[in-house]
């Protein structure tokens, strides 16, 4: 559920903020990456150092820098997380969050993240059950913000009762719990095809193409996320997927990827054609090596199979299809045309002309065109994050 997840950790000054090291350490485990915000007051109760080695980046602390003099961006902190939890949250950074008071760079990164908080309060037991904590909480739920429960045990005070920090564990445990029921792809089928194809012309020379694949597995791994089980059909390609709602066939050739998505499309529920499959492949294959003579080779080439319309024409009316057209001019008559004529739902159009966008790169620059031929446009960025733009799309169309 974690796995992939950009989860940013806000620490204040607690004495439960020495159970912030476990939690880094468990997001990481669960394949998380994490970054740490920390007050400046609880640099008096865990040292950054540790947190920084936990979560293999800087603990900021500041809005600018001491040493570089550089500005550490509460915007693009908080644009970065996919959500946000604030463990230890003190009475004081609770009130202040409540109010919109902004003096520190957890607070200014708060206000200005767009993606959910979580928040584990931790305070000793009056501060606790204090009327204010009490209609600060419920003001920071009414927000949206979503309370993970103190627990009730020995206090630091000595005092015991409600107010202790909820373990690592079950923050972990409350954070799954939560997402698995937010899941917008929650039992849905996805079947994806990605990367190249080879097509043999004789035992060591093929006819291929620069796909990596990046992009298709991108958007297997996003679906998977949002709770999706995912048949992901893979050609050649050095990249390896491991999510436990993802199961892989790897194949070859158009004829290999052919039979592979024909077997599972049946079942989809929403299929994304993203392979980059072959158009033409030698009419015959040669056992052994071509000897290289003083004469010109020609080979015959044969047109594979269109893997995308043959499906599409077995479609139900619950199936949503999505296409993929990579275009070097005339890009988006050519990509309308293939829209209307192969039946599909939406389409991805990625153009060779715009710089960092197509194979060999970890960016791309997308236009989707639906049904309805309306057009919406991205930015240059990167795969991950223009997966997230496909499968939000996706999701609000289908």
């Amino acid at each position: 559920m974690l796995k992939g997840k950009k989860v940013l950790i806000g620490v204040s000054a607690s004495i439960a903020a020495y159970k912030s090291v476990e939690l880094v350490r468990l997001f990481k485990k669960e394949g998380a990456s994490v970054k740490v915000i920390q007050t400046e007051a609880s640099l008096l109760f865990v040292a950054p150092f540790t947190l920084a080695t936990l979560s293999e980046n800087p603990v900021l602390s500041e809005m600018v820098d001491a040493e570089s003099g550089e500005w550490n961006s509460h915007v693009d902190l908080g644009l970065w997380a996919d959500f946000m939890v604030i463990a230890p949250l003190t009475a004081n950074t609770m009130a202040k969050m409540t109010t919109g008071e902004c003096d520190n760079l957890l607070l200014a990164t708060y206000l200005s993240a767009k993606c959910p908080v979580y928040f584990a309060p931790a305070m000793d037991l009056d501060m606790y059950r204090h009327p204010t904590t009490v209609k600060n909480i419920e003001k920071l739920k009414s927000f949206g913000d979503i309370l993970i429960p103190s627990g009730f045990g020995e206090l630091a005070s000595g005092l015991v009762g409600e107010g202790r920090m909820a373990e690592p564990s079950e923050i972990i445990e409350h954070i799954n719990l939560d997402l698995s029921t937010k899941l917008l792809l929650s039992g849905k089928e996805v079947l994806i095809t990605a990367g190249p194809t080879y097509e043999a012309i004789d035992p060591v020379r093929f006819i291929g193409n620069r796909s990596s694949g990046k992009m298709g597995i991108s958007l297997a791994l996003e679906c998977a996320n949002n709770g999706a089980k995912v048949t992901l059909i893979l050609g050649p390609s050095h990249i390896d997927v491991e999510h436990s709602n993802i199961i892989v066939h790897k194949v070859e050739s158009a004829n290999e990827m052919f039979k592979m998505a024909d077997n599972c499309f049946p079942s989809s529920d929403i299929s994304i054609f993203t392979a980059a499959v072959s158009d033409y492949k030698p009419s015959s294959f040669s056992n052994d090596k071509i000897k290289k003579t003083d004469k010109d080779l020609t080979i015959p080439l044969l047109r594979t199979i269109d893997i995308l319309s043959v499906l599409a024409s077995k479609r139900t009316e619950k199936q949503f299809i999505v296409g993929f057209a990579l275009e070097t001019k005339d890009e988006l008559r050519n990509a309308k045309e293939k829209l209307k004529n192969k039946d599909l739902d939406m389409i991805v159009l990625n153009s060779l002309n715009d710089r960092g966008s197509g194979f060999g790169h970890s960016t791309n620059k997308i236009t989707i065109i639906d049904r309805k031929n309306n057009i919406f446009d991205f930015e240059l960025k990167d795969k991950s994050e223009v997966a997230k733009d496909i499968i939000t799309k996706i999701i609000e169309l289908y």
